[in-house]
């Protein structure tokens, strides 16, 4: 990413109103918007944890998830930084980290019970708490919408942004995945 406004939404540079003046030597360049990465990490990582967790399915790792994304805002911080939103920046990385752990665990839950099979073992009980689990079996855009909305309450817009796609499209992402929810938490009832 070059910071360009073709990279997607919210990830172009906004010019700085206090140095989009020419220079003089009574107005010297300084970026009053900029904010340091300490601030951003203490800001992101609660936020981040929740929403690596919900995505991924496997609050255990939800911490290392987050602390990953934010290691590669850093390494980029002096392009992230600049972002309209790094968060959104952030946020995207985290998905797509949570996201490919959900499926290494699906790979080695498919391993292990080949295993436990093979051996005439019972595979151990889920620990995870039924909704999120419930949420754990969404398809990996409706499951990042319904945690964005859920975990961080945000709006359709800044999800659509996240997630890269269009505000309908990620209307119609949170809309099927709340249906699905719906169908089977009511299911888990019966």
């Amino acid at each position: 990413m070059n910071g360009s406004p073709a990279n997607g939404p919210g990830f172009g540079l906004t010019p700085d109103p206090v140095t989009a003046k020419a220079p003089t030597a009574e107005t010297p360049i300084v970026n009053v918007f900029a904010l340091s990465y300490d601030d951003f990490y203490r800001r992101e990582l609660p936020a981040m944890t929740a929403l690596a967790a919900a995505v991924s399915g496997r609050p255990q790792l939800a911490e290392d998830i987050a602390q990953d994304a934010l290691v590669k805002a850093c390494r980029k911080w002096d392009q992230v930084g600049r972002y309209d939103n790094p968060g959104a920046w952030v946020r995207r990385v985290t998905i797509n980290q949570a996201l490919s752990a959900r499926k290494r665990a699906g790979a080695e839950l498919r391993a292990r019970l080949r295993l436990a099979q093979s051996m005439h073992m019972t595979p151990t009980a889920s620990e995870f708490d039924h909704v999120w689990a419930a949420v754990g079996q969404l398809p990996g855009n409706q499951r990042a919408a319904v945690a964005l909305h859920y975990l961080e309450d945000l709006p359709v817009r800044d999800i659509a942004e996240i997630l890269e796609c269009s505000e309908s499209t990620a209307r119609v992402h949170l809309h099927r995945g709340r249906a699905a929810l719906a169908e089977q938490l009511e299911g888990s009832r019966s």
